[in-house]
């Protein structure tokens, strides 16, 4: 039975550990947090991690727990409606793609891999081979180890050499926390955009309270709580909508998140006997969607050439990068283009945007040009052929 140690309890490393043991190997999942990581923002499960997830046993879960959104829209700086829609349309899902909480996904995954060990409060702190020494001190050996602890992976820092290698900065920001439901919102997401800021906040079906997110182009990297918001404040200095209020409520938020927006390119995801995957292999940023259905996909394709090669990593590891690294590129491509979408550059080109979303809502056919902005998602989502291991 072949031992592989797993750094990162998040959807990739969770849904690793499923297929592992499924195929008859022995996962060990080490997680730097306490426990299953609760909260986060909305995600999608789309094209062919819908096909994972129905394989898992896990899809009517997953739709059970589908956050609801009914309806999306752009406002002003005055709160005007300019554009609305079904909700699924502005999220450009489609053929039943799915949106839930990150943590209500989590603690499915974590529910499947029941009997799986997990050691929680721990992580790696060196390498040396198959021998693995731990933050906690103990040292165990494995006969492979597989980093899935996201974008700034500790794995790949160890094993591959240090971040800025292979970290790309897109020259954005995000940052994301709860605020009190002060618009009322049922179900719903509005968005508005200023020239180099995007602003939006939403509902769900689970949560009375709102999540607010904010999208801004910037070459300031700001460390630290305090720095950071302080940065976000100046970023969005002048804004109208609730964009003031917003800002306000941060300061009290339990779950305030700050980070660039960044894509990881590397030339090789496996070293000896370390493979990565998710984001610590071929982050595509969140402008792309893509990222819980790149590490659900990316969890299967992996553990199943392992089972195809009998554990054999020389084997397992090629074929895995071989199968996943168009796929992968394809969403890292959308998620470029994706960004320039979601925050747009010029007081121009916003007043432009406006203008041809009032336009859409008012001409027939406004589906058919829905379908064709929704295609190159879709078409990304399923850029890759899965076996049936």
């Amino acid at each position: 039975m072949t031992n592989i140690l797993i750094s990162g309890a998040g959807i990739a490393g969770t849904a690793l550990a499923y297929w592992l043991r499924r195929h008859g190997f022995a996962p060990t999942v080490v997680e730097r947090a306490t426990g299953v990581r609760d909260g986060g923002y909305k995600v999608d499960i789309r094209g062919s991690a819908l096909d994972v997830a129905k394989r898992m046993g896990l899809l009517d879960d997953i739709r059970a727990l589908r956050t609801d959104v009914r309806t999306g829209s752009v406002v002003d700086g005055a709160g005007r409606q300019v554009a609305s829609m079904d909700g699924d349309s502005f999220g450009g899902r489609v053929h039943q793609d799915a949106e839930l909480h990150r943590g209500d996904l989590a603690r499915l995954l974590h529910q499947a891999t029941d009997g799986v060990e997990h050691l929680f409060g721990d992580w790696i702190a060196a390498i040396d081979g198959t021998r693995v020494t731990f933050a906690s001190g103990l040292v165990r050996h494995f006969d492979l180890i597989v980093g899935a602890d996201g974008l700034h992976s500790a794995t790949r820092a160890l094993a591959f050499g240090p971040e800025e290698r292979f970290v790309h900065d897109m020259g954005y920001n995000v940052s994301v926390f709860s605020v009190p439901n002060h618009l009322g919102l049922d179900r719903e997401e509005l968005t508005y955009v200023g020239p180099g800021r995007t602003a939006l906040v939403y509902s769900t079906r689970q949560d009375t309270g709102m999540k607010a997110m904010f999208l801004w182009k910037s070459a300031d990297k700001a460390t630290g709580r305090d720095a950071q918001q302080r940065a976000l404040a100046v970023a969005y200095r002048g804004s109208g909508w609730e964009v003031p209020r917003l800002l306000e409520a941060m300061a009290g938020a339990p779950d305030f998140y700050y980070d660039s927006m960044s894509q990881v390119h590397m030339d090789r995801w496996h070293t000896g006997p370390v493979a990565l995957i998710g984001d610590a292999a071929h982050c595509a940023s969140p402008a792309s969607g893509q990222g819980t259905s790149l590490a659900l996909v990316g969890a299967y394709v992996l553990a199943g050439e392992l089972k195809q090669a009998g554990g054999d990593h020389t084997i397992a590891f090629p074929a895995y990068e071989a199968r996943m690294r168009p796929f992968a590129e394809t969403n890292q491509a959308l998620g470029t283009a994706n960004i320039k979408r979601m925050v747009l550059s010029s007081r121009s080109q916003v007043r432009m945007s406006m203008l041809l979303l009032r336009l859409a809502g008012l001409l027939p056919g406004k589906d058919r040009i829905m379908a064709k902005v929704v295609e190159p998602i879709h078409r990304a989502a399923t850029a890759i052929d899965l076996p049936a291991w």
